[in-house]
């Protein structure tokens, strides 16, 4: 900005200056100080005006445990507030979920026994099963949620059926998992989520579902899930860790970005209504990217190690938890997640609209 004073005025004399002519004052800031973004950050309530993401309890879904017995509620000792739960107790959970006006839960079953092909994933009497039904009639308002895999129902861990060499069988697998999926429709599940990054998994979903007449339930894909180390809390929470090797066979290598496309554009074209990104801090780039290729609404998973650190640190008093909680979650819708699959979702609920 160039102002010139009239003649016989000091140089920096300018508009709805009141003393006399040739006062002169201190000269204007600089030219590129004429725009101060610290303005719009003065006062509370015009930083609340501004804001650019919000999170709120409509982006919170919440990840729930369940296993066989009566009266169980343990807490998982690498996950502190997360307990595994027996289906009278989770009754108790679902109800106090509801009237903290989260939209609903996503169910993981513990089976009282375990065989080479999960088996009981697809049983009517599963524990998943029974445990939709629970949240049904308990809390009928709340979205009903499951997980659709085997690596909790395997004895070995891993994530569908084993060929001789000890690899899961990709073709195989699916099978089961068509299954699966029909067993947990049956049961009153609303939304399946396949995790288990198996080629084809959600076009074989998909048809069986809708030739069993199943249309309207949804398939929240796990379309882009990494082979990471921030999932060994959760592992001992679904008593789900691989009796030998790992996933890298089927999850993605933490290295690719491209190949993350790829998986996106494949179970788009294969039918799903959702994607996930999962884990979702580690991966905040590939969640943008997601987000601006999918079209379809895209969940991100911040996963159990992410909870883990962010309780670890707090309970030691490195970090302010709470502030660190909320942060964590707002840098994860801000990278493009429409909802958020957190075991936080409680605790956040109770500080957001």
């Amino acid at each position: 900005m160039n102002y010139s004073p009239p003649p016989g005025m000091g140089p920096a004399f300018g508009p709805g200056h009141t003393h006399g002519p040739g006062e002169e004052l201190p000269p204007l800031p600089p030219e590129y100080l004429v725009k101060r973004p610290r303005r719009l950050r003065s006062h509370p309530q015009l930083r609340r005006l501004v804001r650019e993401t919000h999170l709120t309890r409509d982006d919170l879904l919440l990840p729930l445990f369940v296993v066989e017995g009566t009266n169980v509620r343990d807490e998982v000792k690498s996950m502190p507030g997360v307990y595994r739960e027996s289906l009278d107790k989770l009754g108790e959970t679902v109800k106090k979920v509801e009237q903290l006006g989260i939209p609903g839960v996503m169910l993981f079953g513990i089976p009282a026994t375990k065989d080479p092909e999960g088996r009981s994933a697809w049983s009517p009497e599963g524990i998943v099963q029974r445990a939709l039904e629970q949240v049904e009639r308990s809390a009928p308002s709340l979205l009903r949620v499951a997980d659709l895999c085997f690596c909790e129902y395997t004895d070995h861990g891993h994530c569908g059926v084993l060929t001789d060499a000890g690899d899961v069988d990709n073709d195989a697998t699916l099978e089961n998992l068509e299954l699966q999926a029909l067993a947990l429709a049956d049961a009153g599940a609303q939304v399946v989520a396949p995790s288990g990054m198996m080629d084809g998994m959600i076009g074989s979903i998909r048809t069986a579902l809708d030739e069993a007449g199943y249309f309207d339930v949804s398939i929240l894909s796990y379309a882009v899930k990494y082979a990471s180390g921030f999932y060994g809390p959760f592992r001992d929470a679904a008593d789900s860790a691989p009796a030998f090797g790992d996933r890298s066979t089927y999850q993605m290598d933490p290295a690719n970005a491209i190949e993350a496309m790829r998986e996106l554009e494949l179970d788009l074209e294969q039918g799903a209504d959702m994607v996930m990104v999962k884990p979702a801090m580690p991966y905040l780039d590939i969640l943008r990217a997601v987000k601006d290729r999918a079209k379809v609404p895209v969940c991100a998973y911040q996963v159990s190690g992410e909870y883990a650190m962010i309780k670890a640190a707090g309970s030691k008093g490195w970090i302010d938890e709470q502030r660190v909680m909320l942060e964590s979650l707002l840098s994860i819708k801000r990278a493009g997640a429409d909802f958020m699959l957190t075991y936080f979702a409680r605790e956040v609920a109770k500080l957001v609209p």
